[in-house]
């Protein structure tokens, strides 16, 4: 198949530029990296390797000073992501530092019922590099929003991670087929995905 007949995303089709965002222009929004999807009701396929991945955007992001924003999702009483358990907070090795900001959510969209918006927009960057969990569902529900309130996202695909899941049809669709999907879907208009934490520092002179 020839270059000109390989399918194109409709940014590919626009001419945008494509280059993973730069921490001088961007904010970093790490997305439910808490323990319910390590050690409790809800465990993620690769989800320790993401987290290393995570680990590295932060340490990044601190180094160039960047802003950071740790999502965190409120879940209730004696239920999944419950604040007041251990499987509800956030990741020892993704710990907010004083004075990150952290915005508890209650729907997969970050922007839904929060002050996400004009604490990023306090921030006056209009790129945010996003990772965290799941994919298919606070990720992507998180970026699809992100583009209608005026920010353009880059995903890091190895700092993101989901879970295997029902396809409807008496199968198995596997977390890695579901994430690969996902960040191609997304890719098409709502952001550019970068492979892993390096590619974003190789976007810095």
């Amino acid at each position: 198949m020839s270059d000109a007949s390989l399918p194109k995303t409709l940014l590919q089709m626009a001419g945008a530029d494509l280059t993973p965002a730069g921490w001088s222009e961007s904010s970093l929004v790490l997305i439910d990296c808490q323990n319910e999807y390590v050690t409790g009701a809800v465990p993620l396929a690769g989800v320790d390797a993401a987290l290393a991945e995570c680990a590295k955007l932060l340490v990044a992001a601190r180094d160039a000073g960047a802003p950071v924003i740790h999502i965190r999702h409120k879940g209730q009483p004696g239920g999944a992501f419950d604040w007041d358990d251990a499987r509800g907070a956030i990741c020892d090795a993704v710990t907010p530092a004083n004075g990150e900001t952290v915005i508890g959510k209650g729907l997969p969209n970050s922007f839904a019922g929060t002050d996400l918006d004009e604490q990023l927009k306090a921030t006056g960057r209009p790129k945010l590099i996003v990772a965290g969990f799941m994919t298919h569902m606070c990720v992507s529900a998180t970026v699809r929003s992100a583009l209608d309130h005026g920010y353009f996202s880059t995903v890091v695909d190895a700092a993101c991670a989901t879970r295997d899941l029902p396809d409807g049809k008496g199968g198995v669709a596997a977390a890695a087929d579901l994430h690969r999907a996902e960040l191609v879907a997304l890719s098409d208009r709502f952001c550019v995905v970068a492979p892993d934490a390096a590619a974003i520092g190789q976007t810095e002179a």
